[in-house]
């Protein structure tokens, strides 16, 4: 682990702490969050999954091995229960009773604290009603303008745009092609790929079609100096931090 973040000319393109600042604290916890809070960051990601009593958590995996000292599916546990465990610190070390799952109330309301866009990343499928659901959490925090949603999952992206025409919400993605790109324009989506499917002509390309893109996960700044020098619109990072 790192103590702090490494720093790089961003220009125009938008920082985004990837599960918070997860290169210096525990991914997905408080700590990790207001880690990037206090820094430039454009923007703090996680990630969210549904509890066996229909609460809303940040966590990445769906079981809780690898950030804690008990193993649990997170979606047959009840919110109580994953509450109590606790995390192990970035480097392994037990004994910290501050790490714990956070809800994504929690989550949302640290965002609005640092002014920051919280980069909303819908784990799994969730059914319609689960969308409202998380929708109206963000709403009751006054903050649903700030948020940009992402997924895997194209049906989720697709409830979300029904129910949030004008929402901003980006593809989560590893390939690219031009029928992607033709799919995301029909149904008015933005981009989040792994950044090794960009290139400069590509980048170029989706911009040409109004696409905006977001790149996951880079950590190496000279390959970050690529992509910003080819106008990438974010970069989202566990370390890297704009100047």
């Amino acid at each position: 682990a790192m103590n702090n973040t490494l720093k790089i000319d961003s220009g125009k393109t938008l920082m985004v702490a990837h599960r918070g600042v997860s290169g210096i604290e525990k991914e997905n916890t408080h700590a990790a969050f207001v880690a990037a809070g206090n820094r430039s960051h454009f923007g703090i990601e996680t990630d969210v999954h549904v509890t066996l009593d229909g609460k809303f958590v940040c966590i990445h995996d769906d079981t809780t091995g690898r950030v804690a000292i008990d193993n649990l599916t997170v979606e047959e546990s009840t919110f109580d229960t994953l509450r109590n465990l606790l995390l192990t610190d970035i480097d392994g070390k037990k004994g910290r009773t501050d790490l714990r799952i956070p809800t994504l109330q929690e989550y949302i309301q640290i965002c609005k604290k640092y002014d920051k866009i919280a980069v909303l990343e819908l784990k799994n499928h969730f059914p319609e009603e689960d969308i409202i659901r998380i929708n109206e959490i963000i709403s009751k925090e006054g903050y649903l303008g700030n948020v940009i949603f992402i997924s895997f999952d194209i049906e989720n992206m697709l409830t979300l745009r029904r129910l949030l025409p004008k929402q901003r919400a980006q593809f989560l993605t590893s390939k690219y092609s031009e029928e992607l790109v033709d799919k995301l324009v029909c149904e008015r989506l933005d981009l989040d790929i792994h950044h090794e499917a960009l290139t400069k002509e590509n980048i170029a390309y989706m911009h040409s079609r109004g696409i905006v893109v977001n790149c996951w996960t880079v950590d190496d700044p000279k390959r970050a100096e690529d992509l910003i020098s080819w106008g990438v619109d974010f970069i989202t990072s566990n370390i890297l931090e704009g100047r």
